[in-house]
């Protein structure tokens, strides 16, 4: 009997001690995603480009049937900015602007996003290949990405603890280099939200009204309208040269109009950024789509931003998508060209 005993306590501990493998890996972290009916992530992401790195404090917020909040604050310049996702239209809010971007888009799914989970997810389904490694800490999945915008994004890393939490997402370009980073401390799987959470009324509701420190900065910026520098490209498409450079008066102050001629014709303009006095909507025949230290509004032919106190719109019929972000990202770098 003795015998019996300590036979079937090893074969108790050798089945427990069995080694991990990849498809019960990746189906209990996908039945743990998909039977969440909603959750709350609190992470750390960096995007590095060139030789900047932007970091942001990121809080996710999701609900059954695709409801989806990110709070993205820049840490540097403390810009904030809401991603807002409620039956089928998205929008990116501003607060301090008191003014949204509003999109009938396919967001989140229509690329991936290395913050939210259910992308994460749509990843793993989706990837030729996924690589699972264990180590002395992780476990780790390797997959492909879809970023539609940027080919220069070839695939991720998911970070797992030694309890199957999800800890780092590491997202790599095509020579191996981490431009992504994002760092989680704390996912709960069993949050308690509501519809009201996801309300773009109720946001409207909370910003409505600006506070005397939103009014000081108001003040500031209707009595400094003149631009201090004009920014220049670091990236321009070859064979296109700035032809015509203009600034003229508006209400709002002064606006700078860059003509650029050549194989890809486009028009880039800067204008002083402002607080609107009411909440304004725009919509936006496009998409959301991140920048490295903001987040812009993407149509088919144009994208428009607001970065360091100044409003960017660049347009052309003939830049291609990922043309428009190279530019955009080099007015974005620390050692762009400014003209006084």
């Amino acid at each position: 009997m003795k015998k019996l005993i300590v036979l079937f306590i090893s074969v108790i501990l050798l089945t427990g001690c069995g080694k991990v493998t990849k498809d019960d890996f990746i189906n209990s972290f996908k039945e743990k995603v998909n039977s969440s009916k909603a959750y709350e992530i609190t992470s750390k992401m960096e995007i590095y480009n060139a030789e900047d790195t932007f970091t942001y404090d990121i809080k996710v917020y999701y609900m059954d049937d695709d409801y989806f909040k990110v709070e993205m604050v820049n840490t540097l310049s403390e810009h904030e900015q809401v991603i807002l996702r409620n039956n089928d239209e998205v929008y990116v809010v501003t607060p301090s602007l008191n003014k949204s971007y509003k999109f009938v888009s396919e967001w989140p799914y229509n690329s991936s996003q290395s913050y939210i989970l259910n992308t994460l997810v749509k990843d793993i389904d989706e990837s030729k290949e996924v690589k699972f490694e264990e180590t002395d800490e992780n476990y780790i999945l390797t997959v492909d990405v879809n970023y539609p915008n940027n080919s220069n994004l070839s695939y991720e890393k998911m970070y797992f603890d030694k309890k199957k939490n999800l800890t780092k997402v590491d997202v790599y370009d095509t020579d191996d280099i981490v431009a992504i980073s994002v760092l989680f401390s704390k996912i709960d799987y069993k949050a308690n939200l509501n519809k009201s959470d996801f309300d773009i009324n109720k946001m409207i509701d909370e910003n409505c009204c600006n506070t005397d420190e939103d009014e000081e900065k108001l003040e500031e910026q209707e009595s400094s309208s003149i631009l201090n520098d004009i920014v220049y490209p670091l990236y321009v498409p070859a064979n296109t040269f700035l032809k015509e450079k203009e600034v003229v008066d508006t209400e709002a102050g002064e606006r700078a109009i860059l003509t650029f001629n050549g194989d890809k014709n486009f028009v880039l303009i800067e204008e002083v950024m402002h607080t609107n006095d009411e909440f304004e909507i725009i919509p936006v025949y496009g998409d959301p789509l991140m920048l490295s230290n903001t987040i812009g509004a993407l149509s088919s032919n144009s994208l428009s931003w607001n970065v360091d106190n100044v409003s960017y719109y660049l347009a052309s019929n003939d830049l291609s998508t990922a043309e428009i972000l190279s530019i955009a990202d080099s007015l974005n770098v620390v050692d762009v060209v400014l003209e006084k």
